[in-house]
C-alpha cells in the first residue's frame, strides 16, 4: 500500500446512540515510504520552501480535510 491516504472501517456497536462513522481516513507522511533520502532530489525555491515547510518536493505533503475538495499545489 503505497498511498498517502488510507482508510479503515472501525467497529460500530449496535448499542451506540450516535450514528456510526463507517469509514475513517487518515494521511501518512511521504518520508515513511522513502528508506534513505536519495541524492539530488528536486528542491523548491527558497520562498516556495518556506511556504511548503520543506525544501524537497518529494517530501511535500499538504493536509486536506477529507470533507472538502482538495485543490492541490502550494498554498498561496
Amino acid at each position: 500500500m503505497n498511498t498517502h491516504h488510507k482508510s479503515y472501517q472501525p467497529y460500530a456497536s449496535p448499542f451506540d446512540p450516535c450514528k456510526p462513522i463507517t469509514t475513517k481516513t487518515y494521511s501518512t507522511p511521504p518520508h515513511l515510504y522513502m528508506g534513505f533520502q536519495p541524492p539530488n532530489l528536486p528542491q523548491f525555491t527558497p520562498l516556495e520552501a518556506l511556504r511548503a515547510g520543506t525544501l524537497w518536493k518529494d517530501l511535500y505533503d499538504p493536509y486536506y480535510n477529507p470533507f472538502e475538495i482538495s485543490k492541490g499545489g502550494l498554498p498561496t
